[in-house]
């Protein structure tokens, strides 16, 4: 099977709001394996705390900081949110992240891609704050 290739700027990826809150680029995608975007908080902002029915995701802070809050099978926990951090969020995790004074920007691969015609993929939760 033939794939054709796919280059997004973000300045030419739209701009939309998230199930949590957050502002969203979605940049490329591939199909049946996994897509990838750009996630934002204003300075100070907290997500809606949500949980994936179908995907899992990797994310990485690219700017500012926060914390994420992250509860699966009874264990919870509280990451700070710095540049160069990495933390995954496995199917079924209940998460919600915050931004500092700064704001928070993050990329993140999500598999398999976000079903973007899916308006139950985001489970709202019970958040931490």
């Amino acid at each position: 099977m033939t794939r054709h290739f796919s280059t997004t700027r973000i300045s030419q990826a739209p701009q939309v709001t998230a199930p949590d809150g957050s502002d969203v680029r979605p940049l490329c995608v591939l199909p049946g394996a996994a897509s990838f975007a750009r996630f934002e908080l204003a300075p100070d902002q907290v997500s809606r705390a949500v949980s994936h029915a179908t995907v899992e995701e990797i994310w990485f802070v690219t700017a500012g900081g926060g914390e994420m809050w992250r509860s699966q099978d009874g264990h919870a926990e509280v990451t700070t949110l710095a540049p160069d951090v990495c933390l995954t969020i496995p199917l079924g995790t209940a998460f919600q992240f915050r931004a500092g004074p700064d704001g928070l920007r993050v990329v993140a691969a999500t598999v398999p891609p976000w079903p973007v015609d899916s308006p139950d993929e985001a489970r709202p939760e019970q958040g931490h704050w």
